[in-house]
């Protein structure tokens, strides 16, 4: 059986070691992150690739199937946005917290404009856009 404290330290564990993983391949530091986004250096690009190959593959050995249909209409802009940003500022929203423990504090920009967007986001959807939230829960 499951409780919610077993759930919250398997959390913090898992956490911990995706932090420890990340920050010892470099993947929590901006310069390397810029090399990424400017093309000068294809390792983290090539990482990625490598995952996308892989759960690929996992997907096709247990049988992940995908039904084609619409895509959402804030997808693109919602991956255009988030790619921007990743590219400013050198981190997706995990990698931030990841640069603040390891004591790089213009984390703190990158973690405030992740709370902003959120909030801008929903605020616009409900006054403007209206779209289907999905299981993204804005």
């Amino acid at each position: 059986m499951r409780t919610r404290g077993a759930v919250l330290v398997t959390n913090i564990i898992t956490g911990l070691a995706l932090g420890y993983t990340v920050t010892n391949i470099g993947f929590g530091d901006y310069g390397e992150l810029n090399r990424m986004f400017t093309f000068r250096d294809p390792r983290m690009l090539l990482a990625f690739a490598a995952a996308v190959a892989i759960i690929v593959v996992v997907f096709a050995l247990v049988g992940v199937r995908r039904t084609p249909g619409r895509i959402h209409a804030g997808v693109i802009p919602g991956a255009v946005l988030f790619g921007t940003g990743w590219a400013i500022s050198g981190g997706c929203p995990a990698i931030p917290i990841i640069q603040l423990a390891s004591g790089y504090l213009p984390a703190l920009v990158t973690i405030a404009g992740v709370v902003v967007g959120i909030w801008l986001c929903r605020w616009a959807n409900a006054r403007y856009f209206r779209l289907d939230r999905g299981s993204c829960g804005l």
